[in-house]
Parts: structure tokens; C-alpha cells; sequence
């Protein structure tokens, strides 16, 4: 099969004699930088793992993204690298102030303090219609998360899930967890692809969706 092509903007550069996904940007997190480029670390972002793997995830470059769980910036100042306006909704206070650090020199990224089991909260601010919702949320009701964010989405726009296992029940087989997550989702959404993404991140499941 042909891997799904990447968006523009990301690249696979070298660095350091290894051959890794790269974005330009001003470095974030301590990642290898050569020229304007700056490595993009799979085992640090679960979009990068997904990439990585070749999943196909749509984008293509220029999309507005609506990114919850945006934690420090670590993967949503990749994102504002190549995407058009990205909506970076955190709730926890200390990683939001590395990720207003992130969005200084990125002036797509707009960082929003407020609760993604809330979208009502920042409904007022993030514009309609967004072309892909990035979500990577620690936290129980992860897929509900995303049925009550499909309201920001384009008819045509995209779901991309990271689903944590342990997040929702550190008790039960992460397959068992999978699956619920995946018929809860159905209610809103039509799932085009999922992979495990344990290669980098354990029992975790990428998923991409389009709202129905």
C-alpha cells in the first residue's frame, strides 16, 4: 500500500543521520533542530505516532484545528507549524503557561484556558466549521469528549483520537476499553481508520473519525 502522503509542511528531514518527521517552527520542547527545522518526537506526541505509522489522517496543511488536551504545546506547536488557526483548549494551569511560552512565536496558535468537557465554555471564541479536531485528553469519557466537540466540525471535517486505555480504567483489558470507546463514538461519528499506537505509546488506540 502507498503511505498516505504527508501534509505540507511536514517533512521527513535528518537529523543527526537519522531520518525523522520535522516541521519549521522555534523549538518547543528540547527537539533536534536543523536550519528552520525542528524534529517532530513520536514517542512525545501521539498525532507525530500516528503520522508516523501512516495512518491517514486527511490533512493535507492549512486546515483550522480545534486541539484538546494541548498539555505544554508539545504536539499543537507542530500543528500551528503547518496548520492554519489552531484553537489549543488546556485546562490545567502549569502547562498552559508553556504553551502560551509555544504560541509567542506561532501567531496561528491561540491557547484557551478552559475544560474540553466543556465546549460551551469556549464555543464564543472558536470559529465554526473547523476542519479537524485533534483530541489527546487524559481523562474519563474520552469518546464523549469528542461527540460533545463534533459540533465545531465541518460536514466533511476529521476526528483525530488518541485514545488512552488506562485513562478510562486502568483495570479492564485495553482492547475491552477500545471497543466501548469505538461503539460510543458510532453515535456520532463514522471511524475511517484505528491503529494501536503502542510502538510509541502504551495501550493507546489513534483513531480517525468524520462527523455522520
Amino acid at each position: 500500500m502507498t503511505e498516505p502522503t504527508l501534509p505540507a509542511g511536514v517533512e521527513r528531514r535528518e537529523f543527526d543521520g537519522t531520518t525523522r518527521l520535522a516541521t519549521r517552527g522555534e523549538s518547543v520542547y528540547g527537539e533536534p533542530t536543523e536550519g528552520e527545522w525542528r524534529a517532530w518526537d513520536p514517542h512525545r506526541s501521539k498525532l507525530g505516532a500516528m503520522l508516523e505509522l501512516g495512518m491517514d489522517t486527511g490533512l493535507a496543511g492549512g486546515e483550522t484545528v480545534l486541539y484538546l488536551g494541548a498539555a505544554s504545546g508539545t504536539t499543537v506547536s507542530h500543528v500551528a507549524d503547518f496548520a492554519g488557526p489552531a484553537y489549543a483548549v488546556e485546562f490545567a494551569a502549569r502547562p498552559a503557561r508553556d504553551l502560551l511560552e509555544a504560541a509567542e512565536s506561532r501567531p496561528r496558535l491561540f491557547p484557551l484556558l478552559k475544560d474540553a468537557r466543556k465546549p460551551e465554555t469556549y464555543a464564543h471564541v472558536v470559529e465554526s466549521d473547523v476542519d479537524v479536531i485533534v483530541q489527546d485528553v487524559a481523562t474519563r469519557g474520552q469518546a464523549r469528549v469528542a461527540l460533545e466537540n463534533a459540533r465545531f466540525l465541518t460536514d466533511d471535517g476529521r476526528l483525530l483520537l488518541a485514545v488512552k486505555a488506562r485513562s478510562e480504567d486502568v483495570t479492564r483489558d485495553p482492547d475491552d476499553v477500545f471497543a466501548d470507546v469505538r461503539a460510543e463514538l458510532a453515535d456520532g461519528y463514522e471511524l475511517l481508520e484505528d491503529r494501536r499506537l503502542d510502538q510509541y505509546h502504551t495501550d493507546h488506540l489513534g483513531i480517525v473519525a468524520r462527523p455522520r
